[in-house]
């Protein structure tokens, strides 16, 4: 086991394949680490913003089985950038079906950002298949949540959001959400990588305390771009398919098990405030406040606590 808290070595898939959900959607997975190990789901961000190779080392290969998808219209599942039939509920069915193809009873849930909504969103369908749960840059995709990730993180990086916004007519300025909404659905290809490219960068912009040109860099590709642009802006709509604050709500159905929130002090994408909202909600999950971070896991002190939390549970099944 890892002691130092840093990420384990590079590694590659055991086994890995794309599973076909629908007649439109058709999910890539992986399998890493060891075949009997305890189970591990790596939720990812975004949405839309697919699994890597590097997410797969906050995890001991020699005691997990790790396993990584991308969502639907994200990384390698396709179509990418896909946003019909599209909805946290169907994403919910998508995890118990690979759940139930990789023959696995319960698992960790591992999620950040979009990952932490998605974890919370299926760990209250489905308390009896979870494990606990490791989240980090909360995100309740609630509707103040939306409106901030939209016009609010101008207050830190004005410079950023007037890129943003003047890629908008002044007219349609008003109301941004729905400006970027009509071009990323439109039928143009031109129009609709531009504004997805557009909207990725925004997001890449702003991910770490320090700005870091090669994640923005990745964010502008349109790999990435096409993904993050129309799937965020698909669920920020559409209140991610959810009653506004139902995670908290109905937080009830998990607060049993274990459970470990890690959130940068200086999260702009998602601010403390939502970490802050779902500790007092879910008194018993450990909370630590990484005070020299922002957004991403990558992050060095939100990448410690993750590794130093996932050590925790593989030895005893708590976090502190």
């Amino acid at each position: 086991m890892n002691d130092n808290n840093t990420l384990y070595p590079p590694i590659e898939p055991n086994r890995s394949g794309m599973l076909a959900v629908d007649d439109l959607h058709t999910l890539y997975w992986e399998e890493c680490g060891n075949p009997n190990g305890q189970p591990v789901l790596y939720l990812h961000g975004g949405p839309g913003a697919g699994s890597s190779p590097l997410q797969r080392r906050f995890f001991d290969p020699a005691h997990y089985r790790i396993v990584l998808f991308d969502q639907r219209g994200a990384g390698k599942s396709t179509p990418l950038g896909e946003y019909r039939q599209n909805t946290t509920q169907l994403l919910i069915e998508d995890i118990e079906k690979l759940r139930v193809m990789l023959g696995i009873e319960q698992w960790l849930i591992f999620g950040g950002s979009w990952g932490s909504t998605l974890a919370l969103a299926y760990g209250e369908a489905h308390p009896e298949r979870c494990l606990g749960f490791v989240l980090r840059g909360i995100f309740l995709c609630t509707k103040a949540e939306v409106e901030w990730f939209v016009n609010g993180m101008k207050f830190f990086y004005p410079e950023i959001h007037a890129a943003f916004a003047n890629a908008i007519p002044e007219a349609e300025r008003g109301d941004l959400l729905q400006a970027y909404v009509s071009r990323l659905f439109c039928d143009d290809p031109a129009v609709y990588t531009e504004a997805a490219r557009n909207w990725s960068r925004y997001e890449g912009s702003c991910l770490f305390l320090k700005p870091q040109p090669e994640a923005i860099a990745s964010f502008e590709s349109d790999a990435v771009s096409l993904g993050i642009g129309r799937l965020e802006a698909h669920y920020m709509r559409n209140g991610a398919f959810m009653e506004d604050d139902a995670l908290i709500r109905n937080i009830a159905a998990i607060r049993h098990l274990p459970a470990v929130i890690v959130q940068g002090r200086y999260d702009v994408i998602c601010p403390p405030v939502s970490a802050y909202r779902l500790h007092q909600a879910w008194p018993e999950a450990a909370f630590h406040v990484i005070g020299d971070a922002g957004h991403s896991s990558m992050e060095p002190g939100i990448t410690a606590a993750l590794v130093r939390a996932l050590n925790q549970f593989a030895a005893g099944l708590a976090f502190d």
